[in-house]
């Protein structure tokens, strides 16, 4: 497996910015992800997998880090009687092409989800009422003790998190599927892709949903639109005009804008309805938020 220096993310992430991984590598099998872990602990250097980069902000400054992109066997999926079977760094809709073509449901809710497997047991991803918690079996976790299989309990799946660590690694999950009618399945995702469309800005670079939806009667698209901020802009970033809890890349968008925009989102929404709101897309790099009051 090769190992990279210096390699630009922008180029891996969903809104296009962010700075420099320190190492970056693209495992393939579980013993080439073995052999980059053990790379990255001779070195003491943190590691970091980024799925397609769609729940991810990258430090302007970079990242001191052995960042991996699963490829190969890593990155593909099959149908093993009623289980899907896919690597961590398969993307969603190739998991979803699989299911559909064995006349398998109840993938369908992740056609909303623009990620991979890895990302999504990480971050128990979940769309139009339901989540990978509801039909993951078991997840083979690599880190610097080797690996193991665990059971959604033992990963601590809830409102979008588990309980994984940074170094974590997400190489292979099961999920359990039901028998489903191919043309109906069709039918439920042409369905779900129109409300997604009609709601996001699909067409523009964005790293997915900003904040969680917070214990409220608004979701925070609605509590931070319902703030005035829709379409409102600092640097080359700005809320989308179109759903107020995304961030798009306006023209040359920063991870600093980005991180300026959310500030000044929690500062409102603290302001005028006493939520502090709690960012769902991960940080990585030197990238921290100040607090809500501030």
């Amino acid at each position: 497996m090769r190992i990279e220096q210096a390699v630009p993310l922008g180029r891996y992430t969903t809104l296009g910015a962010g700075g420099e991984a320190r190492a970056f590598a693209k495992p393939s099998t579980v013993e080439e992800l073995e052999e980059g872990l053990a790379w990255a602990r001779a070195r003491d250097l943190p590691v970091v997998a980024i799925g397609l980069g769609s729940n991810l902000l990258v430090a302007d400054e970079g990242v001191d880090a052995l960042v991996l992109k699963l490829d190969g066997a890593l990155a593909a999926a099959e149908i093993r009687d009623e289980l899907l079977v896919a690597g961590g760094g398969a993307s969603n809709a190739v998991c979803l092409h699989r299911a559909r073509a064995a006349g398998l449901g109840g993938f369908e809710f992740a056609c909303a989800i623009p990620g991979t497997v890895g990302g999504g047991v990480r971050m128990n991803a979940g769309a139009y009422g339901s989540d990978w918690a509801e039909i993951l079996v078991r997840a083979l976790v690599l880190d610097d003790h080797g690996g193991r299989w665990l059971t959604p309990g033992e990963l601590g799946l809830s409102y979008r998190q588990s309980t994984l660590d940074q170094g974590q690694v997400v190489a292979r999950a099961e999920f359990r599927l039901q028998p489903a009618d191919p043309d109906q399945i069709k039918a439920k995702v042409s369905e779900l892709q129109a409300l997604r469309k009609a709601a996001q800005p699909t067409n523009k670079r964005t790293f997915g949903s900003v904040f969680k939806n917070p214990d409220h009667e608004l979701t925070a698209g609605l509590m931070l639109e319902a703030c005035g901020l829709k379409g409102h802009r600092i640097g080359g970033a700005q809320i989308s005009p179109r759903h107020a809890n995304f961030i798009e890349n306006a023209d040359g968008a920063r991870a600093a804008d980005a991180i300026a925009l959310m500030a000044e989102a929690r500062r409102r929404a603290r302001e005028q309805y006493g939520v502090e709101l709690e960012h769902e897309v991960q940080f990585l790099g030197p990238l921290a938020l100040p607090p809500a009051g501030d």
